[in-house]
């Protein structure tokens, strides 16, 4: 199962075969049949251009759905206590993409019940937001107007222009970062430590490590605590020679 690729065109996720996909009208009104289309099991692709669904058993009515990468918007997935992960979009129909005129937005539902969900959401965010950006320097160079979509309301969309936008998106996963300085990711810089031996500082800065022993507490009061106890005790027991005082002339 597969299908033919478009200039420039390269595969970047494949999903299990038992994905379904849900399409229906985003705006219900009322006295109006709702666009619909189901297929419960069938395999997702997504490239660096679309995301095109094959169902395992076509009909005459679905044969396949493909949309634009930058014609899906508000994606997100759900991942519910029970049952498999969907993953939601917004479309916005291509025009003479066989969808009715009358049809503005479309809510599309791709429910991964091997799983895929999240693999296929991250891939899917990663190279729109690259597309995004080509399209982006296109538009400040002057070579593209609107926002990349396909679409009557949308702008126009990169056609001839997408090759050459393709090949300046970066398809590949970006390296991990890598600290010049040899430490492994997310370690934290050791303050700097004098050389006992010949007087050198490491780093050019006099600073040193703490130590536990630097933190130990006291053993010995603070200077002045004797005197500041004996006064306490002398004042409390000059207060209750008063009071003890006041009850005796109470009690003559």
């Amino acid at each position: 199962m597969g299908f033919t690729p478009l200039p420039g065109e390269q595969r970047l996720y494949i999903s299990p075969p038992r994905t379904a996909l849900s399409l229906q009208s985003l705006n219900k009104n009322p006295g109006k049949q709702p666009y619909t289309i189901q297929s419960s099991a069938g395999t997702v692709f997504l490239t660096n251009r679309r995301v095109l669904y094959l169902p395992a058993s076509p009909t005459e009515r679905f044969q396949s759905f493909a949309a634009p990468i930058l014609n899906l918007h508000d994606t997100h997935v759900a991942a519910p206590f029970f049952g498999p992960n969907v993953w939601t979009a917004v479309v916005q129909p291509v025009p003479g993409g066989h969808i009715p005129a009358s049809e503005t937005a479309l809510e599309a539902k791709l429910t991964f019940k091997d799983g895929g969900a999240f693999d296929f959401h991250s891939t899917y965010e990663r190279i729109k937001e690259r597309l995004q950006q080509a399209v982006e320097a296109a538009r400040e160079s002057g070579q593209l107007v609107g926002d990349g979509s396909e679409g009557a309301d949308g702008g126009a969309g990169p056609g001839p222009l997408a090759p050459r936008l393709l090949a300046a998106v970066h398809l590949d996963q970006l390296p991990a970062y890598e600290d010049q300085s040899g430490r492994p990711p997310g370690a934290e810089e050791r303050p700097c430590r004098a050389n006992a031996r010949d007087g050198a500082v490491d780093g050019g800065q006099a600073l040193r490590a703490p130590r536990e022993t630097d933190f130990a507490p006291p053993n010995e009061p603070p200077p002045g605590y004797e005197e500041v106890q004996v006064d306490s005790v002398a004042d409390a027991l000059e207060q209750r020679l008063r009071s003890s005082g006041g009850r005796e002339d109470e009690d003559e």
